[in-house]
């Protein structure tokens, strides 16, 4: 989304900023440091409908946002929307992945069945968004990946074994996908718990997302470091979406909050890169 936020008094910053968008991404331009911005474009969605209906929501306020659509499981949708924000902004300041699904408790889908379909986009094709729009991540930039309280609830339901590798410093992006698939192939074998695995596909998913995020930050610290880009992880809470339901906590614009923050941290910040926050906060991994 292209936002010309006031930083500062008397301050304007152009910034790039892509959401991937639903009810809670239509919400974070409602928290008062965006709510100013002039002008905005870049919302992505997979639904053109919501998008449009988003667009008008903004519109409403003031604000001159654009619709561009991007469905993060279909990689030609991707490669798209790179290539459109590459070739028009030359690249983006903000990236904030908040694409992703879960089963209700109730359903009766196969666990397996589950298991495939839920880290299909919440993991994989996360990952292989991170992996395509990453290198146009403009030096400053900031990257946030929009995880859940559950990754830390799952991580602390798997085997020893398992947690020590979701732990360390030295896991490759190779070997989680490795782990995730192997999550996925003994979740359909019905042998996951023997696997070392908890009973939530959702869980897992996003402990995953978490991981890769440690891993890509350590990975722009290593080869970018003079960019001085911050990559994390974050909880916004039990939010009442779509897939959270009305009986959630927090109101979208709540729920909010964390991700602004870690988008908007301002130029010259160290920390927090590779981290997993909630409620502004740091979190123990």
């Amino acid at each position: 989304m292209l936002i010309i936020i006031p930083l500062m008094p008397l301050q304007l910053t152009v910034m790039d900023m892509l959401f991937n968008c639903d009810s809670i991404t239509r919400h974070v331009k409602s928290i008062p440091t965006v709510k100013h911005a002039k002008s905005c474009t870049g919302d992505c969605g997979r639904d053109a409908g919501r998008g449009t209906a988003a667009v008008e929501s903004l519109n409403s306020e003031g604000l001159k946002p654009l619709f561009q659509q991007l469905d993060i499981n279909d990689p030609e949708s991707v490669r798209a929307a790179r290539d459109f924000f590459k070739e028009k902004y030359g690249g983006l300041d903000v990236l904030i992945n908040n694409a992703g699904i879960a089963f209700k408790n109730a359903d009766t889908t196969p666990f397996g069945t589950q298991a495939e379909v839920t880290l299909k986009t919440n993991f994989f094709a996360t990952r292989d968004m991170c992996n395509e729009f990453l290198p146009i991540i403009k030096p400053g930039g900031r990257v946030v990946n929009v995880s859940s309280v559950m990754s830390s609830i799952a991580l602390n339901r798997c085997s020893p074994e398992l947690q020590a590798r979701f732990r360390s410093n030295d896991i490759t992006e190779e070997e989680l996908v490795g782990l995730m698939e192997r999550f996925v192939q003994e979740a359909q074998a019905g042998a996951h718990s023997q696997g070392g695995w908890p009973d939530t596909a959702y869980g897992v998913s996003k402990t995953g997302l978490t991981v890769l995020s440690r891993i890509h930050a350590r990975k722009l610290r290593q080869e970018r470091p003079a960019d001085q880009i911050l990559l994390n992880a974050c909880c916004p809470g039990w939010v009442r979406t779509d897939m959270a339901g009305p009986n959630a906590t927090k109101s979208p614009d709540e729920g909010a909050i964390t991700p602004v923050y870690l988008a908007l941290l301002p130029a010259g910040a160290g920390e927090p890169h590779g981290q997993f926050v909630s409620d502004k906060k740091v979190q123990p991994w």
